[in-house]
């Protein structure tokens, strides 16, 4: 609607321009061009009075009052071509204002434009082209030369290069082998290759995304903040030094004089223009973030907070162990194992499959018991795979590690123990969020307080606050002192959905993060990189450097005009032309922030 709004406005005033121009040059009547140009005029004036007025009442200074003060002013005094440029100025600076944040909003608009619609589906070593919701887990699915991958998935057959630019940012293709990852939404290059679904569409990576995008558009960004801290003072200075340039001239001209080369367009435009800006440039380096306010936070944030599992560590089990019962091999147990537990849905599945994703068996009569395991019939034997007393009747000795056990025929054969890894750019992230400006690191994990400690200590974390729960986790966040204000929280999984919220920023790891987590964060970050929070840190650190900047460049240029209009030397015609000299700068100036990616690549640890 104010897009509309500002549309029409703009158009209105062109019109009354046209017709203006046309009654005064061309058929010499002046007076009715000063009557429809202060009628016209005053009409805007008013409402954008009303909307200030609305403004107020909401808390926040309305910074448009400077722009009416001038329109009527040179309205009074019968600088009306003054008045009509002042008004050309402001609901041409609004259409602007909402040109520039689409063109800073496009990158998030391609996400749309290639969503994935079909699968081919390999069942009995034949295709079948199926819509995308009908792909389930465990799937086998053939992507093609060129197509857009329809889910997130695992290569168990074929090597090829995908372009995962439009989800993560990464200009490059990447390279992928059997075994490797793929991500739904990304292009696959020259090469086709089959798969196994590791996620529905619904729950895959683009959708997800998708959901993201929209969720963004969707939140208002409130930018008044940082120009509330300049607007109070700069209407005041306009004001004073107006008054005065009018009580020594004499002449109330001087005072439309002064106020007309007094742009608000500084604290109008120049906030919200950068940090959509930095919207943008943040989306296309894999990062979401929701609103412009979480830019403003994020660039004075003192404190973060990180979970461990999924976060600090990589989030994904991987396997460290295999011990085989006599009669046995490793790869034999890892194999039924992962035969068994390639359909399921459970966290190991995947971490299972991924070893050996080319040499999995053949199950049938699958049957999963949710907490305790999975049954299936492989080879013409019952495999069970999961807890000691679900595989076998038989006591089995157990180890304190994340392990699947294995039987064949209530035979025990062996285990499949996991363990996590501390992501290897964990260390360089804390250390460049010191130097950025954090003034404590903690972690805030659910795990006993040896392990945490331990993982803290290596990647240089100051404060470590273990066997926490949810809600526990949540009055962590609560009790961090004033002067370690703002809180970012970084997490991954449904659990910390909820401190996610409370932090005054909550940034998901959405990789492979729960959609609970994306959903409740102001920020989320696309790409498998811890990496990316500090990325974040730093391109927010630049949006608002660029929008002070281009704040304070344009009350600098005012000032100076206004102080030059204060001894007539200014004609308020010409005064009001000028106006759009200092749009103009301000405007380009916070187009800077779209910028700088050759910084944040020098900023980001290597992988």
């Amino acid at each position: 609607m104010n897009k509309l709004t500002n549309n029409m406005r703009l158009i209105g005033v062109l019109a009354v321009a046209a017709i203006a121009l046309i009654l005064q040059f061309v058929f010499g009547l002046p007076l009715y061009s000063q009557i429809i140009i202060s009628s016209v005029g005053s009409l805007i004036a008013l409402l954008m009075f009303i909307d200030m007025v609305k403004t107020l009442k909401s808390g926040k200074f309305g910074v448009d009052l400077l722009a009416i003060t001038a329109v009527i002013a040179t309205i009074a005094v019968g600088e009306y071509w003054a008045a009509l440029i002042v008004l050309l100025m402001l609901t041409g600076g609004d259409a602007l204002e909402d040109y520039a944040a689409n063109k800073a909003n496009s990158e998030l608009q391609s996400l749309l434009e290639n969503s994935p619609q079909s699968a081919h589906l390999l069942k009995d070593d034949s295709i079948i082209d199926v819509k995308i919701d009908q792909v389930k887990v465990g799937d086998r699915v053939v992507v093609k030369p060129g197509e857009v991958i329809p889910v997130d998935g695992t290569i168990t057959e074929g090597t090829t290069t995908v372009d995962e630019s439009s989800l993560t940012g990464e200009s490059r293709p990447i390279d992928k082998v059997t075994g490797g990852t793929v991500m739904s939404g990304s292009i696959n290059g020259d090469s086709s290759f089959d798969m196994i679904a590791d996620k529905t569409a619904n729950e895959s990576q683009y959708q997800n995304i998708i959901r993201l995008v929209k969720q963004a558009e969707s939140t208002p960004a409130h930018f008044v903040r940082m120009a509330d801290k300049y607007a109070v003072p700069f209407t005041l200075m306009a004001y004073v030094i107006a008054g005065i340039a009018w009580y020594l001239a004499g002449d109330p001209v001087r005072f439309a004089e002064v106020l007309v080369v007094a742009s608000p367009c500084p604290l109008i435009l120049a906030a919200p223009i950068a940090l959509v800006s930095g919207m943008s440039r943040a989306s296309r380096n894999g990062i979401i973030v929701k609103s412009g306010t979480i830019i403003e936070k994020l660039s004075n944030a003192k404190t973060f907070a990180f979970d461990k599992t999924g976060t600090i560590t990589k989030g994904h089990l991987t396997v460290s162990k295999i011990y085989a019962a006599e009669g046995y091999t490793r790869e034999q147990v890892l194999s039924l194992a992962a035969g068994a537990e390639q359909q399921s849905s459970h966290i190991l599945a995947r971490s299972l499959v991924s070893p050996i994703p080319d040499r999995i068996p053949t199950a049938t009569n699958v049957v999963e018991t949710t907490a305790e395991g999975v049954q299936a019939t492989i080879n013409g034997q019952t495999v069970k795979v999961g807890k000691a007393a679900f595989v076998s009747p038989d006591p089995i000795k157990t180890i304190d590690q994340t392990t699947v056990y294995v039987s064949v025929n209530d035979k025990y054969v062996g285990y499949v123990a996991f363990s996590d890894q501390v992501r290897p750019e964990a260390k360089s992230v804390m250390d460049s969020l010191h130097e950025q400006g954090a003034t404590q690191i903690m972690m805030i994990s659910g795990d006993q307080l040896p392990i945490a400690s331990e993982i803290a200590d290596r990647v240089g974390i100051d404060k470590v606050y273990a066997e926490r729960l949810p809600e526990e986790k949540i009055e962590v966040l609560k009790e961090v002192e004033k002067k370690h204000r703002p809180v970012v929280m970084v997490g991954d999984g449904v659990n910390d959905a909820p401190s996610l919220a409370t932090a005054d920023v909550g940034i998901a790891m959405g990789a492979h993060g729960a959609t609970a987590a994306s959903e409740s964060a102001d920020a989320v970050v696309l790409k498998d990189d811890l990496g990316l929070v500090s990325k974040a840190v730093q391109i927010s650190d630049d949006t608002m450097r660029v929008a002070k900047e281009s704040v304070l460049i344009g009350i600098a240029i005012c000032t100076i005009l206004m102080l030059i209009a204060s001894f007539g030397i200014i004609p308020a015609i010409f005064g009001a032309m000028l106006q759009e000299v200092v749009d103009t700068v301000t405007i380009l100036w916070a187009l800077r922030a779209r910028g700088g990616d050759k910084k944040e690549a020098d900023l980001v640890p290597a992988q």
